[in-house]
């Protein structure tokens, strides 16, 4: 008795499976339709519309309202570059009172 030799896996990109999905999601195209326009066994659909409700599910419990906090390094930088902004801002300010002091004298001489 011989078997018929498997055929190779068919490995789908991320892209793939996520258009699938939406397609299934929306109605445009049943779970059958969907493994073979990818060339694929109905279970690896399945499967698809599992991890893809999980990881969906996952990525909203996850999600937070509002900004997403800053972590100490990146508070800390910034803390530093508003100090460097106020040494430059005063820095200017320094520099063009001494050109007006030094322009008033230039006219009186």
């Amino acid at each position: 008795m011989t078997t018929a030799p498997r055929k190779p896996k068919r490995m789908l990109t991320a892209e793939q499976k996520y258009d699938l999905w939406v397609r299934m999601l929306t109605g445009q195209i049943s779970q059958a339709d969907a493994s073979a326009e990818a060339g694929v066994d109905r279970s690896v659909i399945t499967r698809l519309r599992v991890v893809a409700r999980d990881g969906a599910i996952a990525a909203l419990q996850a999600s937070r309202p509002g900004r997403p906090r800053q972590s100490r390094e990146e508070a800390s930088e910034a803390a530093a570059l508003r100090a460097e902004v106020d040494r430059l801002q005063s820095t200017v300010v320094e520099q063009a009172v001494e050109l007006a002091v030094l322009r008033g004298k230039s006219r009186w001489g």
